[in-house]
């Protein structure tokens, strides 16, 4: 994974920082998936991409914290598509 991804509000992930790419609808029914969100959330590390309802999560490495998720407006699969097809924005 070579480049940036654009998942949003004009904010870039470096791909080889994305650890993964989650849909909020199917994963956050999970009770371990929304205590893990709610935990991320009280240690700040919750980073908003995105004006409207989130739609998925994207959960990256951070050279500086354990991990940084960034909420994104845009679905899952449309950020796996652009990942996969190499679209740099």
């Amino acid at each position: 994974m070579k480049g940036y991804l654009h998942i949003g509000q004009n904010v870039m992930l470096e791909k080889k920082r994305i650890i993964g790419i989650f849909d909020l609808d199917n994963t956050s029914t999970a009770k371990d998936t929304r205590a893990f969100l709610r935990r991320a959330e009280e240690d700040g590390v919750v980073q908003s991409a995105c004006e409207d309802i989130p739609r998925s999560f994207i959960l990256c490495d951070h050279p500086y914290h354990k991990q940084i998720i960034y909420l994104s407006q845009l679905n899952a699969q449309t950020l796996l598509r652009r990942s996969e097809e190499g679209e740099i924005l």
